[in-house]
């Protein structure tokens, strides 16, 4: 039976435009002519890198993909026609690039971390969300996901334990030990975390390193200790599980990532809520590290903690959301940082971030990531505000930092649950700066602004809109400057050369757009709250001149307007209730406007317009909307989350 769409035409006049529609097309303006420039500047004709610089043994891949990891996310937003092909065409230069580099076996990673897995395949789950229908990467969805489903010839997982076999792995298997330069552990870029290992005799501050010795013990220890067993951070992997499962329901691809993650979620019961960050190859917590649950590789002692402990665990938590319809099992990703929480103290960046401090005890490193919090703080970095601790060992709590705002908001995002709401007020009320500053800065993961946009959306913070898409401009300006003032040689990029010249910036559009938070940058779907498509063009995304702002997002509702910014030629945009057509519409309230625009030709003035509201039954996942030039139209959509098993969308299987 063929899906019926309601229909509702605009018809309210825009008159002046609002400054955050013309900001917003302005913005999609500029990314596209931002990636041309970079793909133009940083890339060969076959779509790859340029690049003849140094390779490390493991590391790498992931920064590669790197550079393009939200490019596809533009696209399903309302980029250019052009740029999915550009995606796939980077997506498939990088990685013939990648398997000549010896990095990649039949087109997925040999062998590494899935902290570094989860960045680098951004770019590839984008393009599958991007276009469903693309049967090439459909295939390499499924076939990338079997490499961890019990009885793979690849052989990562161990029906026996449920473990993923080693901390490195992927289409080579279990991958033991650890990067070969650290044969002699004396990294030096890697001083601002710490010892890797905190129980060797004979070394117990980084300076003992620089004794050859100890360094080649420290290495030897890592190779035995946290190059084997499972690790938290594998938990991301569920996101290959559930991107393919996303395509034909198949059943194997579910039940492997709920059954993944319920051993997990075992270990954690076990402990009393902790979430331990290594298993041994027995399946005993603690097995490789004298029975601690911290100490294993990108765990809660070593070297980012929460930041990469709690990641993976909301990606896992957010996938069972899209796999079940439910909520049961985001405690997972509440309990790392309800653990922190609850440890959390009063003070400055400025003062942790320092080589020492009163509350830090002799030989435990500074705040190991301080540069981001300068910079998303600005001048409120010298005022006390709400610290919790990033990292544990033998001696307790310690790496003190604010908390990232972009694991709270993900899990109030997946869950609409009324306990997590109330964590993002308990932060909002602990912190020592104002949420409604929007400041121009980058980070990693293009994220960061989180604030700002909650003060907006709870309607204490109306000039947002504006602000941050100012912001949004600014940075593609300063990173198209960087770009044309770059003179460095393909043998003189430092590897994470080209994601800090990435121009592509899509935070500011996935917030005002769709309602939605940055993806969660290690290993992520997009599960956003709205999604788009363009009914002429038969493509994802707002058609040219349409703007969107939401500015009302709840658990059974979420307010947009529509805006036709352009003059000539009507747009028809199907709107979307969830990324993947998971939530149903049960209602919608839309502003209508008399007949009176726009006057007779002998006024000087436009008549006044008289705008109500009207209500229509929708019964689905999807309205579409009429826009005629220069109309306007809010929507409020009355929503039952969850109503529906998500599946990748193409805008090919939308009736037009």
């Amino acid at each position: 039976m063929t899906e019926r769409i309601p229909r509702v035409v605009a018809s309210v006049p825009v008159g002046a435009p609002p400054a955050w529609a013309i900001l917003e097309r302005r913005l999609f303006d500029a990314l596209d002519e931002a990636w041309r420039a970079f793909a133009g500047r940083y890339c060969e004709g076959d779509g790859r890198l340029r690049y003849t610089g140094a390779l490390a043994s493991r590391d790498g891949a992931d920064d590669f993909y790197e550079a393009f990891f939200n490019w596809p996310t533009l696209y399903r937003l309302g980029g250019a026609d052009d740029l999915l092909n550009a995606c796939k065409h980077h997506w498939e230069g990088v990685t013939a690039q990648l398997t000549e580099f010896g990095y990649l076996v039949d087109e997925f990673e040999r062998g590494y971390d899935w902290f570094h897995q989860g960045e680098s395949l951004l770019l590839f789950y984008g393009i599958c969300a991007a276009d469903p229908r693309d049967e090439r990467f459909a295939e390499r969805a499924r076939r990338f996901a079997e490499l961890y489903l019990p009885g793979s010839p690849a052989g990562n997982y161990d029906a026996g334990t449920d473990t993923i076999r080693a901390p490195h792995n992927g289409a080579g298997g279990p991958r033991y030990g650890v990067n070969e330069e650290w044969t002699s552990y004396d990294q030096a870029s890697m001083r601002p975390f710490g010892l890797p290992l905190r129980d060797l005799p004979g070394i117990s501050s980084w300076d003992d390193l620089a004794d050859p010795a100890n360094a080649e013990r420290m290495g030897a220890a890592m190779n035995e200790r946290i190059g084997r067993g499972d690790v938290a951070v594998n938990l991301a992997a569920t996101g290959l599980a559930t991107n393919a499962w996303l395509y034909g329901h198949e059943d194997r691809f579910r039940d492997w990532a709920l059954r993944y993650v319920g051993a997990w979620e075992r270990r954690a019961a076990a402990l009393g809520g902790i979430l331990p960050d290594n298993v041994g190859p027995s399946g005993r917590v603690g097995e490789l590290h004298g029975d601690r649950w911290y100490g294993g590789n990108y765990g809660w002692q070593w070297p980012h903690g929460v930041y990469s402990v709690g990641a993976a665990a909301l990606v896992a938590a957010v996938n069972t959301v899209l796999l079940t319809g439910g909520t049961d099992h985001l405690d997972l990703g509440r309990g790392p940082l309800d653990l922190v929480l609850r440890h959390g103290i009063r003070g400055t960046v400025t003062d942790f971030s320092r080589p020492t401090h009163p509350d830090r005890p002799p030989g435990r490193t500074s705040m190991s990531i301080s540069d981001r919090w300068f910079a998303e703080l600005g001048e409120d970095a010298d005022r006390p505000t709400l610290l919790v601790p990033n990292r544990h060992d033998d001696g307790g709590w310690f790496d003190f930092q604010p908390p990232q705002l972009g694991l709270p908001v993900w899990l109030w995002h997946a869950g609409m649950a009324e306990e997590d709401r109330d964590r993002l007020d308990r932060l909002w009320k602990a912190s020592g700066y104002d949420w409604r500053v929007v400041r121009g800065f980058r980070n990693k993961e293009e994220a960061g602004h989180e604030a700002p946009w909650l003060a907006y959306l709870r309607g204490d913070n109306p000039g947002f809109p504006e602000a941050m898409l100012t912001a949004a401009l600014g940075q593609v300006e300063r990173r198209m400057a960087l770009i044309d003032a770059d003179r460095a040689a393909p043998d003189e990029f430092h590897i994470h050369h080209w994601q800090r010249l990435n121009p592509v910036l899509t935070e500011a559009l996935l917030q005002l757009t769709t309602g939605t938070p940055q993806v969660l940058y290690n290993g992520g779907l997009l599960p956003t709250r709205l999604a788009y498509f363009d009914a002429d063009r038969r493509r994802p995304g707002l058609p040219p001149d349409v703007a969107a702002l939401v500015d009302d997002v709840g658990p059974d509702r979420t307010g947009v307007e529509l805006v036709h910014t352009g003059l000539t030629g009507t747009r028809r945009v199907v709107v979307q209730a969830g990324a993947f057509g998971e939530h149903r519409i049960t209602r919608a309230v839309v502003t209508a406007a008399d007949t009176g625009y726009p006057g007779d030709l002998t006024s000087y003035v436009a008549p006044d317009t008289t705008v109500v509201t009207r209500e229509l039954e929708v019964g689905g996942p999807r309205l579409e909307v009429v826009l005629p030039p220069g109309r306007r139209i809010r929507i409020d959509l009355h929503l039952t989350l969850r109503a529906a098993r998500p599946a990748h969308q193409h805008a090919g299987t939308i009736p037009a």
